[in-house]
């Protein structure tokens, strides 16, 4: 407890450095964002999605003369991101773009933060609270969940059988849609497959849903698809399926586009991808925070939109380039 503390505080100095020592970067300042203080928090430091926001985010912030910070906790979870929101709220930045951890626990400290003056965008993931967040900017994820399930479809053609969901954690907006998306194509549309089981959770954890797709092959051994609904759960499913010597029967279909899931593509352990735009949700958050600041017209929603990515038009320009990066 006396480290989380520690960090804790630093994290409070470190923002109080960068933001107090120009009153211009006050949240309640009018006019010009040039020479604001921006934060960015992350879901999750270190997962290429984010870092491919990041990348978009600093590219339009030097565009507008815009000082940006990026942070984010070390794992996807509200008990590791709120500590970090209340210190952006002790800095009083401008305007905080957040990806929150939790649709209601991290609520409370993105009001604190927008009531304090600081204009709030939300990107990739939201709060249930409505009159959280200026824009609110993210992938169609419940159409990204449908897209997945119409992968699947071609990939398995006249096969039946079961197919799984994998997911992180409940109460994560985005994925909680594509598993909406999903589910309901798979009960309306696709019905040559049924569902294996309720949706199984893999905390954001490779080796836990490695695991959950081998114990879900020993008890429903017609398992023919599973739909992961992020990078680290594709990941582990891949390994998992290909763990269990059933590459050739369960085709696996994966949320988002990251390095490490493109060699796995390659390597044909995971057949289809569904890649989202995070380039763009950072280049707009930047944009619609600066609106915000200026007091102009700022979009209240944005809807971004996701491809479908197989080793078939891998090599395609206007699919290659919206494969993560992990680095800027």
């Amino acid at each position: 407890m006396k480290k989380i503390a520690a960090a804790v505080a630093a994290g409070v100095l470190l923002l109080a450095a960068g933001c107090a020592d120009d009153d211009s970067g006050g949240g309640s300042d009018t006019g010009s964002a040039s020479g604001k203080k921006f934060v960015l928090m992350v879901g999750v430091k270190g997962d290429p999605f984010y870092i491919s926001m990041e990348c978009g985010a600093q590219e339009k912030a030097k565009e507008l003369g815009v000082e940006l910070q990026v942070q984010g906790p070390d794992k996807f979870d509200a008990t590791l991101q709120n500590p970090l929101l209340d210190a952006v709220a002790a800095a009083k930045p401008a305007a905080l773009l957040v990806a929150p951890n939790d649709v209601k626990a991290s609520a409370t400290p993105l009001k604190r933060i927008q009531d304090a003056g600081s204009k709030v965008v939300l990107v990739d993931t939201v709060v249930d609270d409505t009159s959280i967040g200026a824009s609110r900017i993210a992938t169609d994820n419940k159409l990204g969940g449908t897209k997945a399930a119409e992968a699947l479809n071609e990939l398995l053609g006249s096969a039946q059988g079961k197919v799984l969901v994998i997911s992180t954690d409940p109460g994560v907006s985005s994925v909680d849609a594509r598993v909406a998306g999903f589910e309901e194509a798979v009960k309306t549309k696709y019905t040559n497959f049924t569902l294996a089981s309720a949706t199984q959770y893999s905390h954001n954890s490779p080796q836990t849903a490695a695991s959950i797709i081998q114990a879900e092959l020993q008890r429903s051994p017609d398992i023919v698809g599973v739909f992961a609904t992020n990078l680290f759960s594709a990941q582990g499913t891949a390994t998992g399926v290909r763990a269990a010597g059933k590459s050739n029967q369960v085709k696996v279909v994966g949320f988002d586009a990251g390095p490490d899931q493109i060699k796995q593509l390659e390597a044909g352990d995971v057949q289809a991808l569904v890649a989202q735009k995070p380039y763009d949700i950072g280049v707009q958050g930047v944009e619609q925070a600066a609106n915000a600041l200026e007091g102009k017209t700022v979009r209240t929603s944005i809807a971004t939109e996701s491809l479908i990515v197989t080793k078939d038009n891998l090599n395609d320009p206007e699919v290659n380039k919206y494969i993560y990066k992990d680095k800027c």
